[in-house]
């Protein structure tokens, strides 16, 4: 079951549908895994205006409250939350994983009498180990340079910032709005967001390596924005519900996007099984 929720900020789309979501929880038999719902300040009082539809919960709800610059430790990863331009306390998430070992030369490992086994692995999780000509071998001498760990950036809603920019510096995959074309720049101004163009500025600048445009009006179809961004940064995708973003590894490729590939499969008699309620990641 799904633990934690994550608000940018409490305009209407953004969080309409969480009274429904965690009613269905309780109708789906939810009674003791708890659910957090994390956010800017405001969410609590945010709750006790949802009170009367959300009603009591069978299971644990607890509403934490965010400071920019908050960082939550969750083991091989962090979220942090940052300031974003759309009113006051919003806030993006930039959602990074520890750094991990460099790779692990098996040639060098040969060599220095390592053997199969636990011992690599220990090397591999920093430790030395003492092979059996009695030499101490460091993991230094069998491990390349570090490496990154992936990072990925959702901006919710915000006009062009610099940071953005900076929270966003050398992310694998950047969710940015763009609820624009640039014909309605100065209205994306007057509502505090993004043209396309904008959010392709914003990821050239911090150097990612997937732009991801969301939060688009209705009155576009997605392609008119796609070719707007690519104009300023190509490597940029447009996703449509049930759709993937598979971000592997630096080394091992870059990040794509998955048409389709969160549709649920359909059943043997070639229907899809019912909807289940979903909400977007905020």
């Amino acid at each position: 079951d799904l633990q934690e929720i994550f608000l940018t900020h409490f305009h209407a789309d953004h969080f309409l549908g969480l009274p429904g979501m965690l009613k269905t929880f309780a109708l789906r038999g939810r009674d003791e895994t708890p659910l957090t719902v994390y956010g800017p300040r405001g969410v609590r009082e945010l709750f006790k205006q949802l009170r009367p539809f959300v009603g009591r919960l069978p299971y644990p709800l607890t509403l934490v409250e965010l400071e920019a610059g908050e960082r939550l430790e969750r083991g091989d990863y962090t979220i942090e939350g940052f300031p974003v331009a759309h009113g006051s306390d919003a806030l993006g998430y930039a959602i990074a994983e520890q750094g991990r070992p460099g790779r692990f030369d098996v040639a060098v490992a040969d060599e220095l009498g390592v053997p199969d086994g636990p011992a690599r692995g220990r090397l591999q999780a920093g430790e030395e180990v003492t092979v059996a000509s009695g030499r101490t071998v460091t993991p230094a001498e069998v491990l390349g340079e570090p490496r990154p760990g992936r990072k990925l950036v959702l901006t919710g809603d915000t006009t062009p910032s610099p940071v953005v920019v900076q929270a966003a510096h050398g992310a694998d995959l950047l969710v940015h709005e763009a609820s624009f074309l640039a014909e309605e720049a100065e209205r994306a101004r007057e509502t505090m967001h993004s043209t396309a163009a904008e959010a392709a500025e914003v990821a050239r600048l911090a150097q990612v390596r997937l732009l991801a445009l969301t939060h688009v009006s209705p009155r576009y179809f997605g392609p008119e924005l796609a070719d707007e961004a690519r104009d300023v940064f190509p490597d940029t995708v447009v996703p449509r519900d049930f759709d993937l973003i598979e971000v592997p590894f630096p080394e091992r490729g870059a990040p794509r996007l998955v048409k389709n590939g969160a549709r649920p499969p359909r059943t043997d008699e070639g229907r899809e099984p019912a909807e289940v309620p979903m909400i977007e990641p905020q």
